[in-house]
């Protein structure tokens, strides 16, 4: 039997519990705005926040799993409509709403990455952006034959935050620099590949899954936190999903077209990428398969319409935050953020994309710009902290309050 959390059912994040056959509670979090494909907001991060740590507190809840509403969409990103309606061209450096829609996306996120409970990502449907921040977030993620997941930023002139640039930079051979550049959109068995999921199942199955979870034993497991112990709650979900039947997925692109990617990413430095994505018969040489592939050829079109700041800055944090925690990572992707909120190329790209809809927006500047001395200038303006001494959301998490600091000592 579910059992429902005090709210009501039109709340942006729903909140129940199933009993275990042995007594404990899974935790269920449900994203509850399907028709903005669970777009993420500020109330909907105060809210998951605010759950997970009474959970993590709750010695009877034993794991917890996050999932979305509806059919499409696990969560297609962040609600950036307000977020535009922000960015006027008198909008005060560091920008308030800025500061506050990053700043709670990221402390959910740094929140998420050292919870002590299983964290299960249900990843059926679209994933993107934000939503992509939460699946990185989780320890044991599931997909189906129905994902859909990319980081898409550079068709609004933002560029692949909500901790992208932690996860792409773990993907094998490069890969993770190709999606940011470019927004391939790829599916389960690519994120089965790419380190963003563990486990492929039918879509249908949710309720089987669940039922394998009520039906374990955790007795023992609810009294012990180690993750390395094979009788802890992150030990017994592994040995749950793996048991599940392993669904038909397609055919992974990034598994077809790595060695292409790979030679691809290291032809030098981005002015050497960008001569080769801008050119069909550069690609076709480095094989023709991969140039052939709609794939491919959806994924180039992207970059070629896609905003040449955020290709800028996705290159160089890529390699920026190389030797980075999680939490310094997060912590410069607020400082990139907010100044991406202060510049024209973010509203541009919004507007084009989601405000007037014509899908022509006027960049800034050209790539070549970008790569100039002055326009690489620009680029590392961005990574700049724009707050007073003191005031960065995210300042702590530097010194001595760094939880990554804490955990190795």
């Amino acid at each position: 039997m579910t059992v429902a959390i005090e709210g009501t059912s039109d709340a942006p994040v729903l909140f129940s519990t199933e009993p275990t056959d042995c007594g404990h509670l899974i935790g269920i979090m449900t994203l509850n705005t399907p028709k903005s494909l669970n777009a993420l907001s500020v109330e909907m991060c105060q809210l998951l926040s605010q759950q997970l740590e009474q959970w993590e507190g709750d010695e009877q809840v034993v794991a917890l799993l996050l999932k979305g509403a509806g059919d499409k969409a696990f969560c297609a990103g962040g609600d950036i409509r307000k977020l535009y309606d922000s960015m006027s061209s008198d909008a005060p450096l560091p920008n308030p709403y800025a500061t506050e829609f990053f700043g709670h996306e990221y402390c959910l996120y740094r929140q998420m990455h050292f919870y002590s409970k299983p964290l299960i990502l249900w990843g059926d449907g679209i994933i993107m952006g934000g939503g992509m921040g939460l699946m990185a977030g989780c320890s044991h993620r599931l997909v189906t034959e129905r994902t859909r997941f990319a980081m898409p930023e550079v068709t609004i002139g933002l560029f692949p935050d909500a901790s992208g640039s932690w996860f792409l930079q773990r993907m094998p051979a490069k890969t993770g620099l190709f999606l940011g550049l470019t927004g391939a959109m790829c599916n389960g068995n690519d994120a089965l590949l790419a380190n963003l999921a563990e486990y492929a199942v039918a879509s249908s199955d949710y309720d089987a899954v669940i039922q394998s979870l009520k039906q374990s034993d955790w007795q023992v497991a609810a009294s012990r936190t180690d993750k390395c112990d094979n009788n802890s709650a992150h030990s017994i979900v592994s040995r749950v999903l793996a048991a599940q039947p392993i669904a038909e997925l397609p055919a992974s692109k990034l598994a077809i077209h790595w060695q292409s990617i790979q030679q691809l990413m290291n032809s030098g430095g981005l002015g050497d990428i960008d001569a080769l994505l801008q050119s069909d018969a550069a690609l076709a040489k480095i094989d023709t398969e991969f140039a052939n592939d709609s794939w491919t050829q959806r994924a180039v079109d992207t970059y070629r319409h896609g905003c040449p700041v955020t290709a800028a800055l996705t290159y160089a944090l890529y390699y920026k935050v190389t030797d980075l925690s999680i939490e310094q990572v997060l912590y410069l992707e607020a400082n990139v953020a907010v100044n991406c909120a202060a510049n024209p190329d973010f509203r541009e790209g919004v507007r084009a994309l989601l405000i007037d809809k014509d899908r022509n927006p006027q960049w800034s500047r050209s790539l070549a710009d970008c790569l100039s001395s002055e326009g690489q200038a620009y680029i590392q303006q961005h990574f700049v902290n724009p707050y007073a001494k003191g005031e960065h959301p995210l300042g702590d998490w530097l010194g001595d309050e760094a939880i990554g600091s804490q955990s190795v000592r």
